[in-house]
């Protein structure tokens, strides 16, 4: 991986359950959820992010099928969207996008190298 933390290598063995290309990507991320007690922000770092949705390393417990909000720092700006909790472990969080705008997509896809 190149020394530009923006740069990304491709995935290309992605799960069959992924309906769109990742790229290895490691960028700061929070994850917003309610929780037991409220509102709860959650850090975390990217591993992997495509169009349809993001795979992070996330401090905190996650539900699968609750709706978040994720905030991820991409260049110098940050990019807020909801998604939808796929998968949670110790180790692993996957997240699926919902709603993304088209300027968004494109955003994502300039943070994924294909721009």
């Amino acid at each position: 991986m190149s020394a530009d933390p923006y740069s990304a290598r491709i995935a290309s063995d992605r799960s069959p359950l992924q309906r769109y290309r990742r790229a290895q990507v490691s960028v700061p991320v929070t994850i917003c959820n309610l929780g037991t007690g409220g509102l709860r922000s959650s850090p975390g770092v990217t591993l992997d992010i495509g169009e349809g949705g993001l795979g992070a390393i996330v401090c905190g417990e996650l539900r699968v099928g609750e709706m978040v909000k994720v905030d991820i720092r991409i260049a110098e700006r940050t990019l807020s969207t909801v998604a939808i909790v796929r998968h949670s472990s110790n180790v692993r969080s996957g997240f699926e996008f919902v709603g993304l705008t088209a300027e968004e997509r494109q955003e994502v896809a300039h943070c994924m190298g294909q721009s």
